[in-house]
């Protein structure tokens, strides 16, 4: 009876010594994370970008895109542009997940299975693009696609309604590919995939969903070919990682926003949005 209280009390304090070294080496991975982080940014800025974390979830989920335009445009104005860029990634691949099971599993497969076209060609030049992000200054393609999605806010505002085929497989690939090759370079591959869902008019509750999928899921290639670019590194990780609480407080906050307004209402919102992002990128290209 007492060899076996003796080995009780062994087991017992062998399990207390276990958690207690677990205990120490989380706190220490906790440590040498902070210290990985702060060595990149200081705190004044970590506070800065999580204000900016908290404004493009508010946004996206108001209208379900945008948050990489915002984080990229917010964070490059006080960090270094690869920084940026690996910063937005996990809170992109958080949120958008959360926006594309809003309605449930099974609506999110119909749309994968709906947009599939899309998202596989933005997905392979979305893989391949992504490598060109050190040698391939994105100055030009920024312009281009701002002046294209700005032009194209501004005349819908205006009134005019473009006519698109009901289903085009070329047309439905080809805008996918251009979305894929922006999104590898810098991280934005919303604005040309807003404009064509615009355009065909879909329905506000589907538009978002269909956005959370196809942002998610090019979220994900973009996760592992930065990883393969030399972007997301252990040393940037923390960083993404801890954008991911503001972001996704905002993007809470955004949902109910979100279900306040109407299908016009929502349209007009988008367009504007669309066109402050155009604007931007055009900034960006032009600072160089």
């Amino acid at each position: 009876m007492q060899r076996n209280i003796h080995i009780e009390n062994y087991t017992i304090l062998n399990k207390s010594v276990a958690a207690k070294s677990e205990c120490i080496l989380a706190g220490a991975a906790v440590t040498r994370a902070m210290d990985s982080l702060l060595a990149l940014i200081t705190p004044q800025f970590l506070i800065y970008a999580v204000l900016v974390g908290l404004f493009a979830g508010v946004i996206k989920g108001m209208v379900g895109f945008a948050m990489p335009t915002i984080l990229i445009s917010g964070l490059s104005t006080f960090l270094s542009p690869e920084l940026a860029l690996a910063g937005l990634i996990l809170p992109t691949l958080v949120t958008n997940g959360m926006q594309a099971l809003r309605q449930g599993l099974g609506e999110a497969w119909a749309s994968i299975i709906q947009f599939r076209v899309f998202l596989i060609a933005g997905g392979v030049v979305l893989a391949s693009s992504a490598q060109l992000v050190r040698v391939l200054p994105p100055e030009i393609m920024f312009m281009i696609i701002g002046f294209s999605v700005s032009g194209f806010a501004l005349m819908q505002l205006a009134g005019w309604q473009p006519k698109l085929p009901e289903k085009s497989n070329k047309l439905e690939a080809g805008i996918g590919a251009f979305a894929g090759f922006i999104g590898g370079l810098s991280g934005i591959w919303g604005p040309p995939t807003i404009a064509y869902l615009v355009a065909r008019n879909t329905p506000k509750a589907e538009q978002v969903r269909v956005q959370g999928v196809i942002f998610g899921l090019g979220a994900v290639v973009l996760l592992f070919a930065h990883m393969q670019s030399g972007v997301v590194t252990w040393q940037t990780l923390p960083f993404s990682a801890l954008l991911v609480v503001p972001a996704v407080a905002g993007v809470l906050i955004g949902f109910q926003l979100h279900d306040r307004i109407d299908q016009r209402q929502f349209k007009h919102l988008t367009l504007i949005v669309l066109f402050i992002s155009g604007l931007n990128l055009i900034r960006r290209g032009l600072m160089g």
